[in-house]
């Protein structure tokens, strides 16, 4: 009788203990067990993962140390690198020419890159002022869509006379004016409409960034699809600044810093129209309309 329990008050008989609360107080300790247990996994997990991290950012840091890294130093370079690293300036090497300086394929011993190196003919006019004005825009200026600088060389030659150049990045493609043209560059194939796009979109973000986002606004000056260099993946890189004017911020008149008319200089059929250039008597004429109408593709 003492086992019996029903809850029914005319009996007397108690309340029947109840199954589930044991079930409750089981399920409230596995419900422990269980965060506990995730709770070890998770960090246990984390731990692991932040081992592997770290781990993967020192050999990431060994290999880089291992790597020629030019992203937040100056390759020091003398004549002898550039002269061994160009085969002595031969023409072989030779990849380009233009207003003032020749342009050469070269490998630096030190570190195996292919560079590209600008040397100055100083023996022309304004030679010497291209240099300067090109490494006074690009002293200050950082863009993806701009030809990277690695060094800048200014020695005495073997033969004791003046030798400038800068050094740059290698662009694998060449220039967009060998794409269009196909100026003794047989191996090329013609550009595609959405290359062309891409294109187009690269230099206008150059421009974008030398007009608006600098210190100081920096007109290029002479802007054709020779200047215009493509990397291995087709990236277009704004290069040659020997013509570049650079506006103070601080001012707001244009005209006070540019030259007399008669000594604006560029490319005839690229120059920006309604800019006044230099004719064959010094008398300054205006560009051709035809500038107006030309495009690079078609």
């Amino acid at each position: 009788m003492d086992n019996l329990c029903g809850g029914v008050a005319d009996l007397n008989l108690p309340p029947c203990p109840s199954s589930m609360s044991k079930t409750n107080k089981l399920s409230y300790k596995t419900k422990i067990i269980l965060y506990v247990v995730v709770a070890l996994v998770i960090s246990s997990t984390l731990a692991v993962s932040l081992f592997m991290f770290r781990r993967r950012q020192r050999v990431s840091r060994k290999e880089d140390s291992s790597k020629p890294s030019f992203e937040h130093q100056i390759l020091r370079v003398s004549y002898a690198n550039l002269l061994k690293a160009t085969n002595g300036f031969s023409e072989a090497n030779l990849v380009g020419v233009g207003n003032y300086a020749s342009v050469y394929k070269g490998i630096l011993d030190q570190d195996q890159i292919v560079v590209a190196v600008k040397v100055l003919n100083l023996q022309l006019m304004g030679a010497l002022k291209s240099f300067m004005l090109e490494c006074k825009a690009l002293q200050t200026i950082r863009h993806r869509n701009l030809l990277k600088v690695l060094s800048v060389c200014s020695s005495i030659d073997f033969h004791g006379n003046e030798f400038k150049a800068i050094v740059y990045e290698f662009m694998a493609n060449g220039t967009l004016d060998g794409w269009l043209h196909q100026n003794g560059v047989g191996e090329h194939e013609y550009l595609k409409a959405i290359q062309m796009l891409d294109v187009s979109i690269d230099v206008a973000s150059a421009l974008e960034y030398l007009h608006c986002g600098c210190e100081s606004t920096i007109i290029h000056g002479d802007l054709k699809p020779r200047n215009v260099l493509l990397d291995d993946t087709m990236v277009a890189h704004v290069g040659d600044f020997g013509l570049a004017k650079i506006i103070s911020a601080a001012s707001t008149n244009v005209s006070q810093h540019q030259s007399n008319s008669s000594a604006i200089r560029g490319t005839i059929g690229y120059i920006a129209p309604g800019l006044p250039m230099p004719s064959n008597n010094g008398a300054s004429t205006i560009c051709c309309s035809n500038s107006q109408l030309r495009t690079w593709f078609f």
